[in-house]
């Protein structure tokens, strides 16, 4: 029987995996726990960390989907056109007509015949569930909220970035904000003209990208072409020195690592309102009392709000991390996709890279479609590429020392990462095809000898 695949989540990645199954030919039906697709970028979903000021950090050309370009003049649109975005995809696709919404998985469970057992509750309903031949998880790397503990209390508000919304809740309050990365920059710019003072509270020094370089955005440079690490790295610090100066010079503490071996902070209004004074630059907390804040120099201050902008953890809740070879910060998949067992479930959507975009994810959907049309019609060429998989894996760094943070575990560089998906698609259909002729081949020599053997009967 034709097999049908479960997809979890209907954000970027969930919809490349219907798109792509979908022209493969492959049935599947879709779980997500929102009223509509758009995954973090729909505002309404409940699990959105998303905020009203939110626009992309990369440009929109490196990261729509080719096949789908986005009908906007922007170069770097908000999350509400963004959200229209995915809702005008599914649609031209009917991708959504095989999804069930306001519905969430629960559980994920092996069958004793190599299929799973999908538990999931629909709102207002009780749970059911369903046998599934494979599930592919695309419910997103930006949803578990990461929150660090400290010694004492705190007698002001806390929130993490998740749950910031809008900026009339920084309106005549002393702010602290935890965390200097896209997201804490881009709160600390939204506080500039509410709070009575902000703070940004980082650990680390951090490079700043400007989203536009000779009157261009900063990541449609250079496309096609890409450097090799040490002499980007090389070109990109000095170009970025002399667009937006150095970053010690603002407060910041000098960075440890070379550019691009974490993500860089594509906001450089942050570095405008430093110089301006409308926030300064502070240590790492340390301790809590009361309404003031110890930190790790010694030095302290008195807030009323602090947002924690600390970042995500990877969280697939629904099923045990043994299914994922989940042994360290990160499940650890061949080209972040597939469980070295080939258990049945696959990732989608398990990779950082600076401009990979959507594009990048709905080639790792080609190629998982590829390899489960392969199990139903070249069941020897599925099983090669599962000896693939044995073989050491392909360096996916393209030659940088990523930092040894939780985020960066599933970094990649997008050009080594997509030339290594695409490798591996067009040698699986190459090998199916070489099958096919193959097994044609014998068929008509087969047929052949039967011939022969016919004629020499009737001699």
């Amino acid at each position: 029987m034709p097999r049908t695949i479960a997809i979890i989540g209907a954000g970027p990645s969930g919809l490349a995996a219907a798109r792509a199954l979908d022209k493969a030919g492959i049935a599947y039906v879709g779980f997500e726990s929102a009223a509509d697709v758009g995954g973090l970028w729909n505002i309404d979903n409940p699990r959105s960390t998303m905020y009203e000021s939110a626009h992309l950090i990369s440009s929109r050309t490196t990261t729509e989907f080719r096949e789908w370009p986005m009908q906007s003049t922007a170069d770097y649109p908000s999350h509400r056109e963004l959200r229209k975005y995915f809702r005008a995809y599914s649609d031209r696709f009917d991708l959504g007509q095989k999804y069930l919404f306001n519905t969430t998985v629960e559980r994920l469970e092996p069958t004793d015949d190599d299929g799973w057992n999908v538990t999931s509750v629909t709102r207002g309903y009780v749970p059911r569930t369903k046998r599934f031949d494979g599930v592919i998880l695309a419910n997103g790397t930006l949803a578990n909220p990461s929150i660090p503990q400290f010694d004492g209390e705190f007698a002001g508000q806390i929130i993490h970035s998740s749950e910031y919304k809008k900026a009339r809740i920084f309106e005549g309050k002393r702010v602290l904000i935890v965390g200097a990365g896209n997201s804490g920059c881009d709160i600390a710019v939204d506080a500039v003209h509410r709070a009575d003072s902000i703070d940004l509270s980082v650990r680390r020094g951090y490079y700043f990208v400007p989203r536009y370089l000779f009157g261009k955005p900063a990541d449609t440079l250079n496309q096609g072409r890409p450097l090799p690490a040490r002499i980007k790295q090389f070109v990109d610090t000095r170009v970025l020195k002399a667009f937006t100066g150095d970053p010690v010079h603002f407060g910041f503490p000098r960075a440890n690592y070379k550019i691009y071996e974490s993500h860089p902070i594509v906001n450089t209004l942050v570095l405008g309102h430093l110089g301006q004074g409308d926030l300064r630059i502070v240590p790492a907390p340390e301790r809590f009392d009361g309404n003031t804040v110890h930190f790790t120099d010694g030095s302290k201050a008195d807030y009323d709000l602090i947002v924690l902008a600390t970042g995500y953890s990877l969280a697939y809740p629904f099923v045990g991390r043994e299914h994922l070879n989940w042994s360290s910060l990160a499940p650890e998949l061949y080209l972040n996709i597939f469980p070295p067992s080939f258990n049945g479930l696959y990732v989608l959507g398990m990779i950082e890279a600076s401009g990979i975009g959507w594009q990048g994810r709905y080639e790792q959907a080609e190629l998982l479609a590829a390899y489960l049309a392969a199990q139903d019609e070249s069941p020897r060429a599925a099983a090669h590429f599962r000896e693939q998989a044995e073989q050491p894996w392909p360096d996916l760094t393209g030659g940088y020392k990523y930092l040894a943070l939780e985020r960066m575990s599933y970094y990649v560089n997008k050009d080594a990462y997509r030339r290594a998906v695409k490798h591996a698609r067009e040698a699986l259909t190459r090998k199916a095809r070489e099958i096919k002729a193959h097994e044609a081949q014998a068929r008509e020599a087969q047929t052949r000898e039967a011939q022969t053997r016919e004629i020499k009967e009737q001699a």
